[in-house]
């Protein structure tokens, strides 16, 4: 959970207004408290999206943190949670000027993507096919009369119609990962249509 969604909650921060460690001891604190107080009880799958919660707890977790005007102090017993900070602002540095919500929304949607890219790719390795991903992958966002199938052909040691049969496959198991991603961060029996139509829309902006 903190490998996955640290950063869209740390970009959030960043775009808040705190510096890179004011933002790296809120963001490490978060998640200490959100384990050690078991808060993701609350967020159990009859509390809807994942996403939403996460945002309105760290919103109520900033303006708390606020109001005591504590000092966020590294070490003690405090659970610590894999963060990397270096990595962190590195990506920030390029991040576009957008809101703070928009911000946290720009990076769930690439969070979503990334992680099924990660398992897509995770398949083909355990296939001992993971040349054949690496050769591929870049078909995932071509428009499917731009993809040249003669080129990927050679590349994967096939016939045109075996790649043009091997990019279907791709394209429709990232689909289904993809949907699935989604649906986990979800109430139980909620929209799945309409959140995935949402996080394409917003990784549509990027």
């Amino acid at each position: 959970l903190c490998r996955a969604y640290w950063y869209p909650l740390y970009a959030y921060v960043r775009r808040d207004g705190h510096a890179p460690h004011d933002a790296q001891d809120l963001t490490q604190e978060f998640f200490a408290r959100l384990l050690e107080k078991d808060w993701l009880r609350a967020a159990g799958p009859e509390h809807g999206r994942f996403r939403t919660f996460l945002l309105v707890a760290m919103k109520r977790f900033l303006i708390n943190e606020w109001h005591k005007n504590s000092s966020l102090k590294r070490g003690g017993h405090i659970t610590h949670v894999p963060l990397d900070a270096e990595d962190a602002e590195r990506r920030f540095a390029s991040e576009p000027e957008l809101a703070p919500d928009a911000m946290f929304e720009r990076r769930w949607a690439m969070t979503l993507l990334e992680q099924t890219l990660a398992a897509l790719e995770a398949e083909f390795a355990a296939a001992g096919k993971a040349d054949d991903f690496q050769a591929m992958k870049h078909c995932l966002t071509l428009d499917r009369g731009s993809i040249s199938y003669a080129e990927l052909a050679a590349k994967t040691d096939s016939s045109e119609g075996a790649a043009r049969v091997a990019v279907h496959r791709l394209r429709k198991r990232f689909r289904e990962l993809f949907r699935e991603n989604i649906a986990a961060t979800l109430a139980e029996g909620g929209d799945v249509e309409t959140e995935m139509r949402h996080i394409v829309a917003v990784l549509g902006g990027v």
